[in-house]
């Protein structure tokens, strides 16, 4: 709905309407930048002359500390911004309105149309002086248990906001948090699904597959990666230097493999499980490019290592395709999404080979086929591979 050009008289009425679709009217609305943009919207239609309002929001995300959801006059969507976790040391957060609810002040309020060296000083006041703002108005956003995010609302009215206004405005806060946290909740537990478990994991997780059991079966690429010697790294070296080589080492693997579309199932010590199933375009090829990325990604993570004295890291690569089972498995009280079948059994000893042979990548025949005429594989012969009766034809591959 567009903002109407003139702004009527604030009536209870008209507040309350707001208030009542914030309560009843957004229950079909999965995202929080949305239903701000609207309510924006529907406080002006109340009579309340909002010309920008933000939502900033912590979500602890493993990349970003939060979200600034930033709406203005006209515009249908609000813009939705990440948050780095250092923005706390930078100047656009010392000083600023956040910065200071964060502090722990209960209102932030200042008039933009007074003498700039009268207010407070920080850039994001001048930009507002600068869009012809008059008045703005910054209040702590509570959720339970203590949680405090932030809303902030400016006018370009002259005069500013007056009482009737900002009473009206703080009638609205109270449902704003309920309805914010829900969202935010819902998208902090996909997020930790994701983190924790992979996208399609997590999704399938969330819409209720999460009975010990259930499962299905998925033709998939399968990739097996383990470290070369960690138990040697990790019994001499300081714990902290442990993780962070963990850390860098599964960046570079892990980034090319979601860049091109394969599903992270999980991290073991110093190894990483992951497929590309069948079903999308180019699976087999997609890993291989990933394969690629990552290969170089560790050469640059070992240049780096080699600059403060560190041992370049060495790793197999095992690739297989083949049907898995795909699902939920571990005890009453525990469970692992994760895959098994004969096909990662076979990834996981060909990824044991590639020390035996001397080769950092190497794939089965069945996962050649897919792939023999687009890139170029070195052959290395029939090899006996434990737990299966007979021996497995391998390819090198050293893109």
């Amino acid at each position: 709905m567009d903002a109407p050009s003139n702004i009527d008289p604030v009536t209870a009425t008209s507040v309350s309407d707001v208030v009542q679709w914030l309560t009843n009217g957004t229950r079909d609305e999965r995202f929080i930048d949305n239903i701000f943009a609207e309510m924006c919207i529907r406080l002006q239609q109340a009579g309340i002359p909002v010309k920008r309002a933000t939502l900033h929001v912590l979500i602890h995300h493993p990349q970003w500390l939060g979200a600034r959801i930033m709406w203005a006059d006209g515009m249908r969507e609000a813009e939705l911004a990440r948050v780095d976790y250092d923005v706390r040391e930078r100047s656009e957060y010392i000083g600023s309105p956040a910065n200071e609810i964060h502090d722990g002040a209960t209102e932030i309020r200042e008039n933009l149309a007074r003498d700039r060296a009268l207010g407070r000083q920080h850039a994001v006041y001048d930009e507002m002086r600068e869009n012809g703002l008059t008045d703005y108005v910054a209040w702590p956003l509570y959720h339970t248990l203590g949680k405090r995010h932030i809303v902030t609302f400016a006018t370009d009215r002259p005069g500013g906001f007056d009482d009737v206004h900002l009473a009206s405005l703080l009638n609205v806060l109270p449902v704003l948090a309920l309805v914010s946290e829900i969202r935010i909740k819902n998208r902090l537990a996909r997020t930790l699904l994701e983190t924790y478990v992979g996208s399609h994991a997590g999704e399938l997780i969330l819409a209720g597959a999460t009975r010990r059991g259930t499962g299905t079966t998925v033709s998939a690429a399968i990739m097996i990666c383990d470290l070369r010697d960690f138990t040697k790294i990790s019994d001499n070296w300081p714990r902290d230097d442990v993780i962070d080589l963990l850390n860098g080492y599964f960046d570079a693997m892990s980034e090319p493999v979601a860049r091109h579309g394969g599903e992270i199932l999980k991290f073991i010590g110093d190894g990483m499980l992951a497929i590309f199933p069948l079903s999308q375009p180019q699976a087999c090829a997609n890993l291989l490019r990933a394969v690629s990325e990552a290969r170089q990604a560790m050469v640059a993570l070992n240049e780096k290592n080699s600059e403060t004295g560190r041992a370049p890291l060495n790793y197999g690569i095992g690739i297989h395709v083949g049907d898995v089972m795909y699902g939920n498995i571990g005890s009453r009280a525990r469970l692992d999404f994760t895959v098994i079948g004969p096909a990662v059994n076979m990834a996981s000893r060909m990824e044991t080979l590639t020390k035996q042979l001397s080769r950092t990548v190497l794939l089965s025949r069945a996962f050649a086929d897919f792939v023999k005429d687009d890139f170029e594989l070195e052959r290395v012969g029939e090899h006996p591979v434990r737990g299966f009766n007979d021996p497995i034809e391998l390819f090198a591959y050293h893109g």
